[in-house]
């Protein structure tokens, strides 16, 4: 063992370092290939992680943008996106948008009941606008450190069933722990989770779900 170490550490060496210099142009060059303008739908033929997560980051800086309109396109056109505040799905329950009216959310000044608070049971009233800002893009997940692909990377104490209710579901999950500076007002984790099924040859956005520690 002693006399292969001189050559294995090299090696490692080596790989650590391309692994490194490569996340650094990754994060330096801004996702420069996750533009927020894809030329064409991501087609659903041997869709891999990485570009599964090319998506979900496109449709991260939209949201982050406030742009509903380039979010609307990314709507699957026949299920719509559902909504869920929190990591059970409820599909009796959960709202369902069509991509129109997400492309409207900007302007929509309707409160609707997105769901109940678990520590009160109380209804979740907010407007679009409302809604986005507490259980969406309620931190800068395009920052996020931990990120899994068809893999819940936390859980809290709610129940997880996006499998369960959605199998033909495949989706990205943005993990920011807890005390990350990203977690301005709340030092807990949360998640916000993108999923996406096939229509026609092509994936589409059909779940965008917000995951926090409740009480």
């Amino acid at each position: 063992m002693k006399k292969l170490m001189p050559r294995v550490l090299p090696i490692l060496a080596g790989l650590i370092a391309g692994v490194v210099i490569s996340g650094v142009l990754f994060w330096a060059t801004g996702f420069s290939f996750f533009g927020a303008s894809r030329e064409k739908p991501l087609s659903s033929e041997k869709v891999n992680n990485e570009e599964l997560t090319a998506l979900a980051f496109d449709i991260l800086r939209v949201i982050k943008a406030g742009d509903y309109g380039s979010l609307s396109r990314s709507v699957h056109p026949a299920l719509g996106v559902l909504f869920s505040p929190c990591a059970t799905i409820t599909l009796t329950t959960n709202k369902c948008f069509r991509a129109d009216q997400v492309a409207a959310f900007g302007t929509d000044t309707n409160s609707y009941v997105w769901g109940v608070y678990s520590a009160s049971g109380e209804p979740i009233e907010m407007t679009p606008v409302e809604y986005f800002a507490r259980f969406v893009f309620d931190r800068d997940y395009t920052t996020a450190s931990v990120i899994g692909v068809n893999h819940v990377v936390r859980s809290g104490n709610a129940l997880e069933n996006i499998t369960e209710e959605l199998p033909d579901v495949m989706f990205v999950d943005f993990h920011i722990p807890c005390g990350d500076k990203s977690a301005i007002e709340d030092p807990n984790w949360s998640s916000l989770r993108l999923g996406f099924e096939e229509h026609e040859g092509a994936m589409f956005l059909t779940v965008i779900m917000h995951s926090e520690l409740t009480v």
